[in-house]
Formats: structure tokens, C-alpha cells, sequence
């Protein structure tokens, strides 16, 4: 019998199977489009959660500090997408390498990319199981969830690739009196106080 995790790592609103390919190829033909709130992981089709307000407030909090300190040749980005083995999900917030403009014909890949974060209250589920075994499959050096429910950030590092169920074997809680460094490629490049981020 597998794991708890797992068999609740399984979304339940799954609508349909299809490949990196499948899936850019049903959006260049219109099928979907930006109005289509879904995403794919792990090879599904999913729908995604809406958002409330203070899900969109702590997104532009997080985005607003990120982009207050990050190091020339970085930036944010928020709730687009990012290609990786067998999924697109669409992350609140990513620190991505190089400029914009760059990633014209193709979404920023895992090597392109620094730290992941998701803003999590009714998606807290899914981020600490699917969102989070697709990240550490990927390599993503650092997942944080900024977990809404407890008021708390969550950060995640070292993933674990080659093993059956990815995971990351770090993770650091810290509260809201906490203060979390920001790491970009093994270097600490600044800090950012978690009371800042929550509403």
C-alpha cells in the first residue's frame, strides 16, 4: 500500500493526461487560453484554486521585497508559467535568471531558475505534496510556501532527485518574528522579515 502522502498527493479535480508537448501544442491552436484557469502537473491537467484577497495581497507583498533586494541579472515573476520534465505549473512568485526578454520563445526552465514560492491557504495541500514533489524532482534548489493557514514561511532545500518520491531534505519554518535569508545560487544576498510578507 503507498504512502499517505502520495495516495493524497493525487489532485482530484484531474481533467485530462497530456505531455509538455500536447499541452503547448492545445494552446498555439486556441483550445486554451490565459481566460483557462488551469495548469498541468505532472502530466494532468488541473484546475487552478481561485485566489482571495489575501492571497493576492501576500503575492505582491512577497514579489515587492524579492524585487527590493535581488542582485542584477535576476528578477521576479509572478503566476506565469515555467516548463519543467512533465509539468507547467504556474508558481505565485519565481526568481528567474536573466532578463524577460530572453525567454521570448520558451518559459524559464529549472535551470533557470533560483527559488520557487507558493502563497498557500486553500492550496496548501497541493503545495506540500504535488507542487512540492514536482519542484525537488526539478532540482529547484529552494520551495518556500508562504503558509496563510498558519501564519508561518515554510522554506524547503537540497531536493532530492534520484529517489522514487522527490522531496526536499530540508525543511525551516519561521514564524512571523522571523527574519529569512534570501539565497540565490548558494550565496546569501540579502534577508527579508516574514512579518513583512503576511497580512
Amino acid at each position: 500500500m503507498p504512502p499517505v502522502e502520495s495516495v493524497a498527493a493525487i489532485p482530484n479535480d484531474l481533467i485530462l493526461r497530456l505531455s509538455i508537448e500536447q499541452y503547448h501544442a492545445i494552446i498555439q491552436a486556441g483550445i486554451l487560453t490565459d481566460d483557462d484557469s488551469v495548469e498541468l502537473l505532472e502530466g494532468w491537467l488541473v484546475f487552478k484554486m481561485p485566489k482571495n484577497p489575501p492571497h493576492r495581497v501576500t503575492t505582491r507583498l512577497v514579489r515587492t521585497a524579492l524585487e527590493n533586494i535581488l542582485p542584477a541579472g535576476w528578477y521576479v515573476d509572478s503566476q506565469e508559467p515555467i516548463t519543467l520534465s512533465n509539468s507547467e505549473p504556474e508558481p505565485d512568485i519565481v526568481v528567474v535568471r536573466g532578463d524577460t526578454r530572453q525567454y521570448l520563445d520558451r518559459h524559464p526552465g529549472a535551470e533557470d531558475i533560483a527559488l520557487i514560492i507558493e502563497v498557500s491557504d486553500t492550496t496548501l495541500q497541493r503545495d506540500r505534496t504535488v507542487k512540492k514533489r514536482i519542484y525537488a524532482r526539478a532540482g529547484i534548489a529552494i520551495y518556500w510556501i508562504v503558509n496563510l493557514v498558519e501564519g508561518l514561511v515554510e522554506v524547503y532545500s537540497q531536493p532530492l532527485v534520484e529517489v522514487e518520491q522527490p522531496d526536499y531534505s530540508q525543511r525551516l519554518d519561521f514564524g512571523r518574528s522571523a527574519v529569512i535569508p534570501i539565497i540565490i545560487e548558494g550565496i546569501e544576498i540579502g534577508a527579508i522579515a516574514v512579518n513583512s510578507l503576511l497580512p
